[in-house]
C-alpha cells in the first residue's frame, strides 16, 4: 500500500466488509477482459458469500478463473470545504467457489437476508422453498485483506 499512513488493521478491514452496503467483485472474462459487478455480501468466518443467477457473464467469468478481488467501501463523508473525502475501505483477494451443499446455501442466504432485509425474515423459509433451486451461491475465500481509511 502506497499510503502507509492510511493503512488499517485486518480487523478494521473485516469490519468494513461486515458493514458495507454492497461490494464490487472484480474478475476476468474467459478472453481475459476485466469485468466487475456490484453484489450484496455477507461474511461467515473466512468467506464472503454472495448470491446470483445460475448463468450469465459473472458465472462465465467465475467458471473460467476463480481468482477474484472484492472491494468494499464503508462510511464516507464528502468534505464540502476541501477537495477531499473521508472514507474507509477494504480489499479482499481470494478464490471464488460455487456452493453446492443446500445447507450451506441456506445458511449463506439466511446471513445475507439477516444483514440486508432483517425485517422480512418471517418470509425467509417460504422464499427458500420457492427459489433455492434457481439461486446460485458463491463464496470467496479471504486469502488476503487490506484496510484503508482517511479520517
Amino acid at each position: 500500500m502506497r499510503r502507509k499512513d492510511r493503512e488499517m488493521t485486518s480487523e478494521f478491514a473485516m469490519e468494513v466488509v461486515d458493514k458495507c452496503e454492497w461490494a464490487t467483485i472484480a474478475m476476468v472474462t474467459p478472453d481475459k477482459t476485466p469485468y466487475c459487478v456490484p453484489v450484496t455480501i455477507a461474511r461467515i468466518g473466512g468467506f464472503i458469500y454472495f448470491h446470483c443467477a445460475k448463468d450469465g457473464q459473472k458465472i462465465d467469468c467465475l467458471n473460467s478463473c476463480d481468482d477474484v478481488c472484492v472491494s468494499c467501501v464503508g462510511n464516507t463523508l464528502r468534505l464540502e470545504d476541501e477537495f477531499s473525502t473521508k472514507y474507509e475501505s477494504a480489499i479482499v483477494f481470494g478464490k471464488a467457489v460455487r456452493v453446492t451443499d443446500d445447507n450451506e446455501k441456506i445458511a449463506a442466504l439466511r446471513e445475507l437476508c439477516l444483514r440486508h432485509t432483517p425485517t422480512n425474515m418471517k418470509n425467509f423459509d417460504e422464499a427458500i422453498q420457492k427459489s433455492l433451486w434457481r439461486t446460485d451461491i458463491w463464496k470467496v475465500s479471504i486469502d488476503s485483506i487490506t484496510g484503508k481509511s482517511k479520517r
